[in-house]
């Protein structure tokens, strides 16, 4: 069994907007949405530079898989438009597009999403939403931290993290889904369910025709006061051939776009048995909040000169500081054969010595212990100049010491006696005194803070 589409799509620049920067486009085999961001960086011309390109798939032939792979291929097309775009004029520089597009084999359907426009499915009297809202709220909602009722009325719930804007990363969100006649399709703006509850919606699209539930939406819209363009595709999955013909529909800025206009000022809406749009001004357009993190550069070269030269500046900044701390650091090395104070880290560089003698001592390193000498080679680390000169010292008295301890000792020559005459022998009867031998200089070092054995290698 063969299915096919019967359409209608509608599109109004609301009540606040001045210009219209939603484009849409509905044919027998493809359903698309396109919502323009920027504010003055054109996002009409965005939105509709993506709808020329991408529905160029509306056509038979595409089926299955290759619906996934034909929807990929346009959406990167779309991008390198948009960036050839803000090429040919840099005041652009910023504007970017959602992407919502369902391709249609008479089977099944491919759907391509990217950004906070939005997808849904009545089945059976069940509002389903297709597509995966690429916004900052959602990503409350998806961890968990506000509930799908607290987003619907957040601050921030228009704050779009992922659109069509011109550079690589812009990758859409690709599925294959399963479809059948009675279903009902349905393409939007945000300017429509950021107003209008999932309970409205689903009674809309609940009766009627495709002509009279767009009507019905975006007058939901406009009276819940929405402040953003409102448009809306709607498709009915039929198994006769669809009643409103087969001829697709362009609407909003596209339409505008392609017709010699501006974008700017009142849309042009093309429907079947249509409807008009109306608008108001307005003092500041709040489209120029939603795509924040990327907002328009006048001189985009300059700017990125002026970056390059604030990171080189970052990175030379960092690099003098700390050159500037090495040169605050010292230890104690040798210098050839003597012991030596080095101001700087004992590291080297392409082109650069980060130290340098800064004072030269008048000790000698083999005047040391091997332990010590070893550690003077190897470098002592000191906390600052007065530091290193106490370690200087320390080493000093080592090498006195050592050298005191391994210096042999003379041994001293005893003088020649003088002979002594004998004393006259006394009387029998007085006692004989014999006199103490006499004392043997010593040859023994005198003992310091030193162990003699640590002293090896002394030469």
């Amino acid at each position: 069994m063969t299915l096919s589409l019967d359409y209608a799509a509608l599109s109004d620049v609301g009540r606040v907007r001045r210009n219209n920067e939603d484009s849409a486009y509905a044919g027998p085999h493809l359903l698309l949405l396109a919502d323009g961001m920027g504010g003055a960086a054109a996002g009409e011309v965005a939105s509709a530079a993506a709808v020329q390109v991408i529905r160029k798939l509306d056509k038979p032939g595409i089926s299955g898989e290759d619906m996934i792979e034909a929807l990929a291929g346009a959406v990167h097309r779309a991008n390198e438009r948009l960036s050839e775009l803000v090429e040919e004029d840099p005041e652009r520089e910023g504007m970017g597009s959602t992407v919502t597009a369902l391709m249609f084999d008479g089977q099944q359907l491919g759907m391509a999403h990217l950004g906070d426009s939005r997808a849904y499915r009545m089945r059976d009297g069940q509002l389903y939403q297709l597509s995966h809202d690429h916004t900052f709220v959602q990503s409350l909602v998806d961890e968990g931290r506000i509930s799908r009722e607290e987003a619907f009325t957040h601050p921030h719930r228009n704050l779009i993290l992922r659109v069509l804007d011109g550079r690589p990363d812009s990758d859409p969100d690709l599925e294959i889904l399963d479809v059948r006649a009675g279903d009902r399709l349905m393409l939007c703006s945000d300017g429509l369910p950021d107003y209008v509850s999932d309970d409205v919606i689903a009674a809309s699209m609940a009766d009627g025709t495709p002509d009279s539930v767009v009507v019905e939406l975006i007058t939901h819209a406009l009276e819940a006061g929405s402040n953003d363009n409102v448009t809306c595709v709607v498709a009915d999955v039929v198994e006769t051939e669809p009643s409103s013909g087969t001829t697709p529909q362009l609407v909003g800025a596209a339409a505008e776009l392609a017709q010699g206009g501006t974008g700017r000022g009142e849309p042009t809406i093309v429907v079947p048995g249509g409807g008009s749009g109306g608008g108001g001004g307005a003092v500041l357009d709040p489209e120029e909040l939603r795509y924040a993190p990327r907002e328009p550069k006048r001189f985009p070269w300059l700017r990125r000169i002026a970056v390059l030269v604030v990171i080189l500046a970052l990175i030379a900044g960092g690099g003098w500081a700390a050159y500037a701390w090495t040169q605050s650091q010292y230890y104690v090395g040798t210098d050839g054969d003597y012991v030596a104070i080095f101001k700087g880290v004992d590291e080297d560089f392409p082109g650069l010595t980060l130290s340098k003698v800064y004072e030269r001592q008048t000790l000698q390193v083999d005047k040391l212990p091997t332990y010590n000498r070893e550690q003077v080679e190897n470098n002592i680390q000191a906390d600052d100049l007065a530091g290193a000169r106490t370690i200087v010292s320390e080493l000093q008295r080592t090498a006195d010491e050592c050298a005191a301890k391994v210096k042999p000792t003379p041994t001293p020559t005893p003088k020649p006696s003088t002979p002594v005459t004998a004393p006259p022998k006394p009387p029998a009867s007085t006692p004989v005194s014999t006199p103490p031998p006499s004392a043997t200089p010593s040859t023994t070092p005198t003992t310091g803070s030193v162990n003699p054995d640590d002293c090896d290698g002394v030469r």
